[in-house]
């Protein structure tokens, strides 16, 4: 693809490396006559190729007609012009990921450094980034280190090419029940990762089917190699969902229980076989027991003997075992008001702390349900002091508009990551846990299910791209702002004209709420079409068999979780979260109909009662989602044609189905409640 016909596409997305307009940046760009590097490692030479990539096309010239230089390399690699930069003292500074960055103000030398090829890599991105929004290079002094050791993708990506709440198109890795031979887009792929700050991908679908399952052998490990080294260049680690029933179905065994000695001795087996065709292979993912998967519920063990069976398989080659805590009955009778979804996770992983193995993380999805638009904190991440843990969050955007709706999720993020916990009192915050230093685990991170496909512009709706870009540099540095970071993706993906920053900027903040305004009210979540999980359906779930109830009535909503009269629920959380969720005064409107079920004529702390709230944000809703398509109108001609016209359509889409939401969300619980919308408007 050419350079001219991927900017019209939103192909190359923040790597598009604009064009910089003459004047003082050119000139304080174009002084640098090459890039001096010594070191050979594939890591470090990509990070060359990228460097002059970059600055070429920001150029509009290849590098090579200036004064100074720009050097990289690894700390006592052999570039002379790194370790002269750099003193013991950002040296030790600097860990296995980070880099340092300095201007030598006598020759104009710009230095990267790094204890690591990796991080060598990741301050080329970083450098990249300063070019490319346009920041005074002149004086650098710069020190970054990762906040969060493994910062991974999980793809829902299955072998026929298909890919489970997948809205961007077909699978980049798998058509026709094999590997694609064809591995340029994966690079790419790869590009975009690394240059966010990403250090790790699983590429197949945590629900491993018939054909999935065979990754383990020899039929596919070599081709499982060759992506594997792609990802390798760029510093990416590969891991592999395993299905836990793999010594059943691909070994021949007549049972997958844990405590078998057969069956551990398969799986050591196996792990030598992946580590001989990968070396640096991270290791397994697991679903078990989820969701009709197999699991080791099926042979009276638990999830430590599950997992400690794999993770002593891993052990000897520094692996993991990454095992999702999302388990819950999901065969529920709707007419069982005491089992509640929402504590299934810390019901069943709580009483375990102590048991798992150190090569073995937990996943705990951030909310205790399914990603929904809304809902508190899963209260299991940091109740489990002795145990490894990570949080899961969920790019695609399956309960929030499939990117077919705007809706910037890193504020959402944002709010999880900084909500105080009280595991171990003040200061206990989810990114703390998750980060490792609350409880000082060896093993810790984020995990997110990704959001792209083999549309051209990766993501499905371009604006989309945000949250990819988002979430790895919110696992990079989680101190990092919400605005701050969507700044930066405008910028480099769309480039640095003010108006169209400001405008974009102000559309990706807004989109979450907008969202929220027009679909489910107050945290109660689910009034979606069932299977797909697009469109307004408020009783889609409500006679199912997965628990996601609202039990509304002619009475009143919302779901009773509390210590008191419901199922217990907010007895799972610590000091003042109990003390505020118990509550139904305390518990923020955001929340109420998560906790508490209450009448239609509740007054909530904003001064509406509960069903003028759903009239008001239905309404508002869709007014702001209306102007969504006005402001982004004012830019045409801002940017290529095609890229705007493919926004407008989707933000079209978006404002006419925001109305289908509010007609059938307003309509329902006015014939529920038969109380009508005080300021008289339309409601079927």
């Amino acid at each position: 693809m050419s350079d001219t016909a991927a900017q019209q596409t939103g192909y190359q997305a923040w790597l598009e490396y604009h064009r910089i307009t003459p004047g003082e940046l050119v000139e304080q760009y174009a002084v640098y006559s090459g890039i001096v590097c010594t070191e050979k490692d594939e890591v470090i030479q990509s990070a060359v190729l990228e460097l002059s990539r970059g600055i070429s096309k920001m150029l509009g010239k290849e590098i090579g007609e200036g004064r100074a230089v720009i050097a990289l390399g690894t700390f006592g690699g052999g570039n002379e012009l790194v370790d002269r930069a750099f003193g013991e003292e950002t040296r030790s500074a600097v860990v296995h990921e980070g880099f340092a960055i300095t201007t030598d103000q006598a020759s104009g030398n710009i230095v990267v450094g790094a204890s690591s090829a990796s991080g060598v890599l990741y301050g080329v991105f970083h450098l990249l980034r300063l070019f490319s929004t346009h920041q005074s290079v002149k004086a650098l002094d710069v020190i970054e280190n990762p906040v969060n050791m493994l910062r991974m993708i999980n793809q829902w990506d299955n072998i026929d090419g298909s890919i489970e709440r997948g809205y961007a198109g077909k699978s980049i890795f798998f058509e026709n029940n094999r590997i694609t031979e064809d591995l340029t887009r994966v690079r790419d792929y790869a590009r975009l990762l690394a240059s966010s700050g990403l250090n790790a991908i699983s590429i197949n679908n945590v629900n491993v089917h018939q054909w999935e399952t065979k990754f383990l052998t020899e039929e596919y490990l070599p081709d499982v190699a060759r992506v594997a080294g792609v990802f390798r260049s760029y510093g990416i680690k590969l891991f592999l969902s395993v299905n836990y029933a793999s010594p059943l179905e691909i070994g021949g065994l007549s049972t997958a229980d844990p405590l078998d000695p057969a069956v551990r001795e398969w799986w050591r087996v196996k792990a030598a076989e992946v580590y001989a065709a990968i070396p640096d292979f991270g290791g397994f993912l697991v679903k078990a027991d989820s969701e009709n998967r197999p699991g080791p519920f099926t042979y009276d063990r638990d999830h430590a003997d599950g997992s400690n069976m794999l993770a002593e398989a891993l052990k000897p080659y520094g692996g993991i075992v990454i095992w999702r805590c999302f388990v819950y009955n999901c065969k529920q009778d709707w007419r069982d008001r005491a089992t509640d979804r929402a504590r299934a996770a810390y019901d069943h992983f709580k009483p375990l702390d102590g048991r798992f193995m150190d090569n073995v993380i937990l996943q705990v999805k951030n909310g205790p349900m399914d990603f929904q638009v809304r809902e508190p904190v899963s209260p299991l991440i940091g109740a489990m002091e002795t145990t490894n843990q990570m949080i899961e969050f969920q790019i695609t955007q399956e309960y929030t508009g499939q990117q077919r709706h705007l809706c910037y999720l890193v504020p959402q993020w944002k709010e999880v990551l900084d909500f105080e916990t009280y595991a171990k009192g003040e200061g206990s915050s989810i990114k703390r846990i998750v980060d490792g230093s609350l409880h000082g685990n060896r093993l810790s991170g984020f995990a997110a299910v990704s959001n792209i496909g083999n549309d051209v512009n990766w993501t499905g709706h371009l604006l989309a791209q945000a949250n990819l870009y988002g979430y790895g540099r919110l696992a990079w540095n989680p101190e990092l702002s919400a605005e701050e970071i969507a700044e930066e993706w405008i910028r480099m993906t769309l480039g640095g004209d003010e108006k169209l920053v400001s405008v974009v900027l102000s559309m990706l903040m807004h989109s979450w709420s907008i969202y929220e305004a027009y679909t489910s009210p107050l945290g109660v979540g689910w009034m979606v079409n069932p299977d797909h999980h697009y469109g307004p359906n408020v009783d889609g779930y409500e006679y199912s068999k997965w628990g996601t109830y609202h039990f509304a009535d002619c009475h009143g909503i919302g779901v009773d979780r509390t210590k008191a009269t419901g199922t217990g629920y907010a007895a799972q959380y610590k000091g003042n979260n109990y003390d505020t969720y118990e509550s139904v005064e305390n518990c923020p409107d955001e929340l109420l109909l998560f906790f508490h079920h209450v009448p239609y004529t509740h007054v909530l702390h904003s001064g509406q009662t509960v069903i003028q709230h759903i009239y008001n944000t239905h309404f508002e809703g869709v007014e702001r989602a209306e102007q969504l398509t006005a402001k982004w109108a004012s830019l045409e001609g801002s940017m290529g044609e095609l890229v705007h016209m493919h926004v407008a359509d989707r933000l079209a889409e978006q404002a006419a189905h925001a109305k289908e939401w509010r007609d059938m969300i307003n309509t329902y619980f006015f014939r529920k409640s038969g109380i009508e919308d005080a300021m008289g408007r339309k409601i079927y």
